[in-house]
């Protein structure tokens, strides 16, 4: 073949070599040569694998054997040769108008908000990663990469939902001819929500990040070129270590890619992960932050709920949800982890105010970041599947959560929370460092009202959600869209000029859910991931799953 390729290569119809062109004996020595040369390349190549270790070869045979299947995969992906998927009318996206004159009102000014994110970043910066605000032009943090038109498809399923269907057709339409692959999670649920099929760029993303596994332990790396399949980790990551939010992520989008493709590799990929999890010993049944992924073992041991850890601890209940609940290893995992966080993390202060701290070998940080706001609905999510005597209790600690993270807001002259704050030297729920006095439009707050509102429907989450919204207007909103803040506690705004992405995607949306009928993208039916995109629980036949396990 390589011969073939380099005679293809070659150009023209006419002989080669010196000789005369049509020379039998020109073209008998140029053949010669090239029998000569590839003879003397393989002898290099077999002496190479000869030197090198069994374990070396094998894994270097597996990594061949993976990236045929991964070329046949992308292949039938591009051919469009997808296996057929049942698609169901989803269910409860129908957008009715809330029955109370004064909910329906508020829910109308969340829409004007995203109308008025989403139409300045239309103007200004279409096309790019973010808006900045203020300057009126495109944005991108080193976060993104090389990708481009991340708003566009963090914004797709809001857009949707709110039932904004001209700008959701732009962005669809920007997506199908713009769109590099290197965001996933936002085509899965157009996917499934509207029937639209993004699944063949889903599949050939999925393909491409496949490459990321291919580490000693198959803990994924954090970062991978695309193009050349190479990967490696932030540079200050502990040990040049995966980072345990990062690559416990993943398994929600990679469970659906194989649902979707009729493929197991991604799904392979990801309960190997659970596979070394289960391997290693836990601190105090705490996960670390940071994993080696050459050595498979634990990096520096600090734990967190909020950012490096966050995510990995939601993923494992959604993992058990998203499953019909027949992923039991998932919900197991998640029950004997946040019994772990309860014992060593969860602290309350002298003013009564429940918080989760973090842990640095073994020495506790009285600080809880914005991000852990997210684990008050975690709490609440996950208490019906509790043993009975403690489901009341999950849902009480979830309220707890989110009551603290409302005062972290109420105890700031903007009454939008900063990104971290402290429990010590006599404060609580106050960020003390300058460097942690910023909102940056962040959602982990109203993520929690929204869940504790659909569970308990105790009125103070939508009053709550209403001073962020107020807040978000008098202090945030400005010509060109909306902004972070430098400081919650400053009484002159001090801007960032940057519209994140995630305000569209999460904040807004999950601000017009609480305004909105429970039948809105009912939760016995749809799982958000990290981001707030939408996932169908894949339900399962019940009495078939009881009948294979006997």
């Amino acid at each position: 073949c390589a011969l073939g390729r380099r005679r293809g290569g070659g150009g023209g119809g006419g002989g080669g070599g010196e000789g005369a062109p049509g020379d039998p004996a020109a073209a008998l020595e140029d053949n010669l040569a090239r029998i000569r040369e590839n003879h003397e390349r393989a002898l290099r190549e077999a002496k190479e694998t000869l030197q090198k270790l069994p374990e070396e070869i094998q894994r270097d045979i597996l990594l061949e054997k993976e990236k045929v299947a991964q070329d046949q995969l992308r292949d039938r992906a591009l051919l469009g040769g997808l296996p057929d998927v049942d698609f169901l009318p989803p269910i409860g996206v129908e957008n009715r108008e809330p029955s109370d004159p004064s909910v329906r009102e508020k829910r109308a000014k969340i829409k004007e908000m995203m109308k008025h994110a989403w139409n300045n970043y239309k103007r200004y910066a279409w096309g790019l990663n973010e808006l900045k605000p203020l300057s009126k032009e495109g944005h991108s943090s080193s976060l993104f990469g090389n990708i481009k038109g991340a708003t566009i498809v963090d914004a797709l399923d809001t857009l949707f939902i709110m039932g904004m269907k001209n700008e959701f057709q732009e962005a669809k339409s920007w997506i199908e001819k713009n769109l590099d692959f290197n965001v996933v999670r936002g085509y899965i649920s157009a996917q499934y929500q509207t029937g639209i099929i993004f699944r063949k760029k889903a599949v050939e993303l999925g393909v491409k990040l496949l490459p990321a596994f291919h580490t000693p332990s198959g803990i994924p790396w954090a970062l991978l070129n695309i193009k050349s399949g190479i990967g490696r980790n932030w540079p200050w990551a502990s040990g040049g270590s995966s980072i345990l939010a990062e690559f416990g992520t993943l398994h929600l989008e990679f469970m659906h890619l194989s649902h979707l493709s009729g493929n197991p590799i991604f799904a392979e990929k990801v309960m190997n992960i659970r596979t070394v999890l289960n391997k290693l010993e836990k601190p105090g049944g705490l996960y670390p932050n940071y994993l080696n992924p050459s050595s498979g073992q634990w990096g520096q041991h600090h734990v967190s709920i909020g950012g490096l850890g966050d995510s990995f601890y939601e993923y494992l209940l959604k993992a058990w949800l998203m499953s019909d609940k027949t992923d039991v290893e998932a919900k197991k995992m998640y029950f004997d982890a946040i019994q772990a966080i309860e014992t060593h993390l969860v602290r309350k202060s002298s003013g009564g105010l429940t918080y989760i701290a973090e842990w640095k070998g073994g020495l506790l940080e009285h600080k809880m970041g914005h991000l852990t706001c997210f684990a008050g609905g975690m709490f609440a999510l996950g208490a019906d599947g509790a043993p009975e005597v403690l489901a009341q209790h999950y849902l009480e600690l979830g309220a707890e959560i989110a009551r603290t993270c409302h005062e972290s807001y109420n105890r700031t002259f903007v009454k939008l929370g900063p990104e971290a704050f402290r429990f010590d030297g006599g404060v609580e729920a106050i960020a003390t460092r300058q460097n942690e006095k910023y909102y940056i439009l962040r959602p982990e707050v109203i993520e929690t009202y929204m869940y504790m509102w659909r569970l308990t429907h105790d009125l103070k989450y939508r009053k709550w959600a209403w001073e962020a919204v107020e807040a978000l207007e008098n202090h945030c909103k400005v010509n060109g869209g909306y902004s972070g803040l430098r400081d919650v506690y400053f009484v002159h705004e001090s801007y960032d000029d940057v519209q994140q992405s995630f305000f569209l995607a999460e904040t807004l949306k999950y601000l017009y859910l609480i305004f909105s009928d429970d039948d809105l993208i009912p939760l016995e039916h749809w799982i958000f991931n990290t981001e707030a995109h939408l996932l169908p629980v894949l339900h399962t036949d019940k009495k078939e799953v009881e009948v294979k396990e006997k």
